[in-house]
């Protein structure tokens, strides 16, 4: 089969031959007459199978007749990363070049101003993520009431990034008679849910088993230690000793961890750029530009690229930290061996990491092999002195300037003579104080300071007083004023 049995119109098989597509794949074989019939369609398929185009060409194909009204674009395209986003928008203007079709994108990190400027001008197709999209219908610029055909796109990201709330509230918002498709790469339970609440009678097109992953890959698991700086250097040994590496990407859990190692491997003369959610959408769209161009060879990302995007000749993925959720592994390893190419994916196991890897090994349904010995065969060697913490430094300065001294060896003379040298303030012994048989009363002004050293009540200094004993206040002393 090839595309022009699939009914697209005459431009999009043009645009769809310049670009040196001749065999669709299986989901885009399935999907795209599904799609022209205007049926509702829900697609399960590993990711780098091909599922943009098998969306994005029949609705180039639906949109060649009607036009754009302001404030009301026609379509809707809900991704769950800016990244995403901008690739579908680039699918959109690579293959509707012949077009006049207006697209726009709402993400993050991008001026509200320009954005509002083209729905203001009307658009047919809208990219968005769906926080700016409720932004931008939250500030009253923009309507949804003339939605055709509503995509949501990943829905499992959705979920795991925590979208489902939003993804209903936009479902309700867009007219009952649209048609939906609705694309996912696993299908839990509660994704279960949300197709059953809003599809309607769709054509269900599951090209492999859930959560597999593609035979063009070869899996190893490496083992490492807990240890932060041993686990990096067991990185970065990985990294030297691999095979036929034209490029790779590194995936931590955290996003913190995704710039401690960057800067480890940019230290190592490793070509490396990091990208995450927590940097700006310039910062992010350059590292991705720059791995894509073959500038960089290797990009230290979190979960923000694991899913969908379109480097289509990655040869290594190297997981620096086992993924939490076993259906993170299916999408990481799956940047690589796509289109069948072949690819080859590490993922450093830990002592912390059992369950983690009983997850993913159930979840593919087969063992993972280990490259070299087991976590419980492996013996850690140190980190390299320069892998140390910035506190270990402070703490090996400081040892080296005070040595440890042997228990019950003598300070030594020179280090003892400066602080005998100091001057200390001495204190005169206070004089023996006379006691008389009957004082004058001025003699408690004339009495001594008492000591600075703490009184203690019970301290006896003779015999009880009675009354005032021999200390007579003096203000009974003073005379009395006579009356006027």
């Amino acid at each position: 089969m090839n595309f022009s049995e699939l009914g697209l119109s005459p431009k999009v098989l043009e645009a769809v031959t310049a670009s040196g597509y001749t065999t669709p794949t299986p989901i885009q074989a399935e999907a795209i007459p599904r799609v022209l019939e205007r049926r509702d369609v829900l697609g399960i398929a590993q990711t780098g199978t091909g599922k943009t185009a098998a969306f994005t060409l029949p609705m180039i194909t639906l949109l060649e007749q009607g036009r754009a009204r302001a404030r009301m674009p026609r379509t809707l395209i809900l991704e769950p990363t800016r990244e995403l986003a901008a690739q579908v928008e680039e699918s959109f203007i690579k293959y509707g070049s012949g077009q006049k079709l207006d697209v726009a994108l709402l993400i993050g990190g991008v001026s509200f101003g320009d954005q509002d400027v083209k729905i203001t001008r009307g658009v047919d197709v809208l990219i968005a993520t769906p926080g700016r999209l409720l932004d931008h219908f939250e500030r009253g610029k923009l309507l949804l009431t003339g939605i055709e055909i509503l995509v949501i796109d990943e829905a499992d990201r959705m979920l795991d990034m925590g979208f489902i709330p939003d993804i209903e509230r936009i479902c309700k918002m867009v007219p009952f008679t649209r048609q939906t498709l609705f694309f996912s790469a696993t299908m839990p339970p509660e994704i279960q849910r949300i197709t059953d609440t809003f599809l309607h009678n769709p054509a269900r097109i599951e090209i492999a088993r859930q959560s597999t992953t593609a035979e063009t890959i070869t899996q190893y698991l490496v083992a490492s230690s807990n240890h932060a700086a041993e686990k990096r250097e067991t990185l970065r040994r990985l990294m030297r000793d691999a095979t036929d590496v034209k490029n790779g990407i590194i995936f931590c859990n955290r996003k913190s961890d995704v710039q401690i190692v960057y800067k480890s491997l940019t230290k190592h003369g490793f070509s490396v750029a990091a990208l995450h959610g927590d940097m700006d959408q310039r910062a992010r769209t350059l590292a991705l530009e720059a791995f894509r161009n073959g500038t960089t060879q290797y990009l230290v990302a979190s979960d923000v690229a694991a899913r969908g995007l379109d480097i289509p000749d990655v040869s290594h993925v190297f997981n620096y930290d086992a993924p939490h959720h076993s259906e993170d592994y299916v999408h990481r390893i799956g940047r690589t061996g796509r289109a069948g190419r072949l690819g080859t994916a590490y993922t450093l196991i830990t002592s912390a990491d059992d369950k983690s890897l009983a997850g993913i090994e159930g979840l593919i349904k087969k063992s993972i092999p280990w490259l070299g010995p087991t976590l419980a065969e492996a013996v850690f060697e140190p980190a390299p002195r320069s892998e140390r913490s910035s506190r270990s430094h402070r703490s090996d300065r400081t040892s080296s300037r005070r040595p440890p001294r042997a228990d019950g060896e003598a300070k030594p003379q020179a280090e003892r003579a400066p602080r005998a040298a100091k001057p200390e303030r001495t204190r005169e012994a206070p004089k023996p104080e006379l006691r008389t048989p009957s004082p004058a009363p001025q003699s408690a002004v004339q009495a001594k300071k008492p000591s600075s050293q703490p009184r203690n009540r019970r301290d006896d200094d003779g015999p009880t007083p009675v009354g005032f004993g021999d200390q007579m206040p003096g203000f009974l002393t003073r005379g009395l004023k006579a009356k006027g």
